[in-house]
């Protein structure tokens, strides 16, 4: 019987979605340091670790002076500020990926799916290429862009599982909405 590989997806983890960026979500320097504690305590059992993060130079209408905060969100990860940064909490998680997916230059981008390496290279793809078959998802925020990543991770025939208590959710409804997406597709909630 042959091993199933799996690799913890770490999304978004970066200072404009942390208590004093500019799309800050509550909770989200906790969830940092959670991360980093638990890559600390498990992150041997992972074949892979990879990260996603937000990229955005024009992304269009994605950026807005008066966002409605569904499809249009206040200036937030512009390439070469510090709010597009990882969290000093992560950056030592950060040193350990094999790969950071990129995403939103020119648009809006919420899953890591949609995201590349410097290479060119979409999540889907390389963990394919790296024989990965199970995904764990964590990071910021719950009911969007680990949303996305973690239906795209179902929808690419990866057994997806979310960590819960590794995420942070910007409302209380959305975010349970999202559980009930994650049930549907059958994404296993850990808490």
């Amino acid at each position: 019987m042959c091993r199933m590989a799996r690799a913890l997806v770490m999304v978004d983890v970066q200072n404009d979605f942390c208590e004093g960026g500019s799309l800050a979500v509550d909770g989200g320097i906790a969830v940092a340091e959670r991360i980093a504690s638990y890559v600390d305590e498990h992150g041997d059992t992972y074949t892979q670790l990879v990260a996603t993060a937000d990229w955005h130079i024009d992304p269009g209408s994605h950026w807005s002076k008066t966002p409605d905060f569904v499809d249009s969100w206040p200036v937030h990860c512009e390439v070469g500020t510090p709010g597009a940064d990882f969290r000093t909490e992560v950056q030592p998680v950060i040193a350990q990926v094999a790969a950071i997916f990129r995403k939103g230059q020119y648009e809006a981008a919420y899953s890591g799916f949609e995201g590349a390496t410097e290479q060119g290279v979409g999540l889907t793809g390389w963990l394919r290429e790296h024989d990965i078959d199970e995904v764990d998802v964590v990071g910021i925020a719950t009911d969007h862009c680990v949303r996305a990543t973690a239906l795209d991770a179902a929808k690419g025939d990866f057994t997806t599982r979310v960590l819960i208590g590794l995420t942070a959710g910007v409302a209380p409804e959305s975010t349970a909405r999202a559980l009930e997406e994650f049930h549907a597709a059958g994404i296993t909630v850990v808490d």
